[in-house]
């Protein structure tokens, strides 16, 4: 972008004079975004270089804003997790989950202890994709190109044992008010031990091939680094803020799910660069694994997968046909006839980019009177500008990659 296509009231082209009448150097402002490839979704930074030294940098975002709180306010709240989906769809299970546990909590409705291990289960394995996509792209984005294709086949393996669960792959809408919507088949636990098996040594050969790399840790270490102090003051959760040695887990903190029942370590890093942000990514992966495995050890016996709440699960569609009691709740939760708790509350999950979380407000009818989705993408990015101040343009795309920003996220 021209200088001359900047009014001249913009603070750079101030800059750009007086930087100008110094000592003769030409300054440049450098578009980038919001439709570059290597921005990874749909947001515009406007820089301003010193050749490829970064300067400054004025963030744009709400591209793809799809006002998604104001459209739960017209919703009946088992029809906002589609939602959900949208905003980290590379983890779409987690906001799921996150969503109906919200309602739970409002509607003060126990989940049996086996639904709430499918959950765990799910949840585990969203966190799994997440990090596989952000770590793979992380690798992309430093010219290695080959662990993204070889992990991503598991990306997959993931998606197939979701079609088992709900029918979906990518937004899955997954779940119901008190647990699933139906139970899981004999065929999801046979590709969930194989995904068990089988993935363990590629994700091992994906570190390998990255953790000692000397291109690698020469374009990621000390390369946007924060301080544990500076985000907690921006509001940094999740992986990010681990890595900046802070070691908040939602899972751990607020346990949820019966999440208490699982043994695993919450990793952190040092320095809070790219390198560990990637480093405690990879971590995250383990423990997922490890977590996945105690919860089939200690799966409750029995067969069953959601609350007795006729009031807010709805029934079998078989039955709404053929039984006079399973029609009239169908009708009345559908029609919103099935009063709500007039309640102000807040529920947070660990989402696979940090604290997801649910403000929401009934005012005793069918839909929220207020909705508002914490979204981590949207709290950490305001960050980036000044994660990149004095950075090479280079690597400004492998912070933003690191910092795994996901746009539907961010916007919502």
């Amino acid at each position: 972008m021209s200088e001359l296509l900047l009014p001249p009231e913009h603070r750079y082209a101030k800059i750009i004079k007086e930087r100008l009448n110094e000592d003769g150097s030409e300054l440049s402002v450098l578009n980038l975004g919001p439709t570059h490839p290597a921005t990874h979704g749909i947001f515009q930074n406007i820089l301003l270089m010193d050749g490829e030294k970064i300067l400054e940098a004025e963030p744009t975002i709400g591209y793809i804003h799809r006002a998604f709180e104001k459209i739960a306010e017209n919703r009946p709240f088992y029809q906002i997790t589609p939602l959900t989906d949208r905003m980290n769809y590379c983890s779409s299970p987690i906001n799921n989950m996150g969503w109906w546990m919200t309602v739970e909590k409002l509607l003060g409705i126990e989940v049996p202890k086996r639904a709430q291990y499918l959950r765990v289960i799910v949840m585990e394995l969203a966190r799994i994709t997440d990090h596989i996509i952000c770590n793979g792209i992380l690798g992309v984005d430093t010219g290695a190109y080959t662990g993204f294709l070889y992990v991503f086949q598991f990306r997959e393996k993931i998606y197939e044992i979701y079609e088992e669960i709900c029918g979906a792959r990518l937004t899955t809408n997954m779940g119901r008010i008190g647990g699933f919507e139906r139970d899981w088949s004999p065929e999801v636990f046979k590709k969930l031990d194989k995904f068990l098996e089988e993935f363990p040594p590629v994700w091992q050969e994906f570190q390998n091939l990255f953790e000692r790399n000397r291109i690698f840790l020469d374009r990621t270490v000390n390369v946007g680094g924060i301080t544990a102090e500076k985000a907690m003051a921006y509001g940094f959760t999740g992986p990010n803020l681990r890595a900046a040695g802070v070691d908040y887990d939602v899972r751990v903190a607020q346990p949820y799910s019966s999440y208490e029942d699982f043994d695993f370590i919450v990793p952190v890093g040092k320095s809070g660069d790219t390198y560990d942000r990637f480093c405690v990514r990879n971590a995250e992966v383990w423990e997922s694994l490890s977590i996945i495995r105690q919860a089939l050890e200690k799966m409750p016996p029995g067969n069953e997968y959601h609350a007795e709440v006729p009031d807010y699960y709805l029934p079998p569609k078989e039955d709404v046909y053929t039984s006079m009691e399973s029609l009239i709740y169908h009708f009345k939760i559908v029609m919103g006839e099935v009063p709500v708790p007039v309640a102000e509350i807040y529920h947070p999950v660990e989402g696979g980019n940090g604290e997801l979380g649910f403000y929401l407000v009934t005012d005793g009818s069918r839909t929220p009177y207020r909705l508002h989705f914490r979204r981590p993408c949207f709290i950490y990015y305001q960050a980036f500008p000044e994660m990149i101040k004095g950075a090479m343009l280079s690597d400004a795309i492998i912070i933003l990659s690191s910092l795994n920003v996901i746009a539907g996220e961010l916007d919502a």
